[in-house]
């Protein structure tokens, strides 16, 4: 309810978001349905969750207007609600990374450990992907992929990536990308390719940040721009 001073009120319904994001589930669920639309169940077995507490988690996100769900039968999927949830995550990132010692010190023990190369750039890649100089590599689950994914990329789940690197021409540098900053399947993918003698590097960001930005997207039924 309103209390009848303007800037306490707005600040208590900036909270509501604020809580909303205040957990790490919740976070790892926005990535997911960041992805493409997601059931329920789907969600729960992709975090490790309960269905209930899966259920719980996604009711908060969506009260908050981080999220929207449709019925589909019995079942329930959820979406994000918008690239501007997107860049909220992203403004997140970048403020625990440049605040937050215990963030930096996961990203040197889990990712820059392992590859210390720069990643590249999304407008780079969309330049240098324009001129054929480079292989697009989506190393998501298909579903992901066929949901949306950057233009001319290839799919090649972990899973599948080691029996299929004939897919992958080597006379052009690889450039991996997943679900997101945090997603260590393009750094698992980039650790192998190198070791098969591949040049390989990951992309900055992942596929809903690349979408989020407005950069062209590609599924399997269509092409948004």
């Amino acid at each position: 309810m309103s209390s009848g001073n303007f800037k306490q009120d707005v600040y208590a319904q900036l909270a509501r978001v604020a809580k909303a994001v205040g957990h790490a589930n919740r976070l790892e669920l926005l990535e997911f349905v960041a992805q493409g639309p997601r059931s329920v169940d789907e969600l729960a077995n992709m975090t490790h969750l309960s269905v209930a507490n899966a259920s719980k988690h996604l009711q908060e996100l969506r009260q908050a207007g981080l999220v929207r769900a449709r019925k589909e039968g019995v079942r329930v999927f959820y979406e994000v609600a918008g690239a501007d949830v997107v860049d909220l995550l992203g403004a997140l990132r970048t403020v625990a990374e440049a605040r937050v010692a215990e963030v930096s010190q996961l990203l040197r023990t889990y990712i820059t450990a392992r590859d210390d190369l720069e990643p590249i750039q999304a407008a780079e890649l969309m330049k240098r992907a324009k001129l054929g100089l480079v292989t697009v590599l989506d190393v998501r689950p298909a579903e992901e992929y066929a949901a949306g994914h950057l233009p001319g990329a290839i799919n090649l789940s972990m899973d599948a990536l080691s029996g299929h690197l004939r897919r992958l021409p080597k006379g052009r540098e690889v450039i991996a990308y997943c679900r997101g900053p945090y997603c260590l399947l393009s750094v698992d993918a980039v650790t192998l390719l190198r070791k098969k003698g591949y040049q390989a590097r990951r992309l900055e960001d992942g596929f809903p940040e690349w979408k989020a930005s407005g950069l062209p997207v590609e599924s399997l039924s269509t092409t948004v721009s």
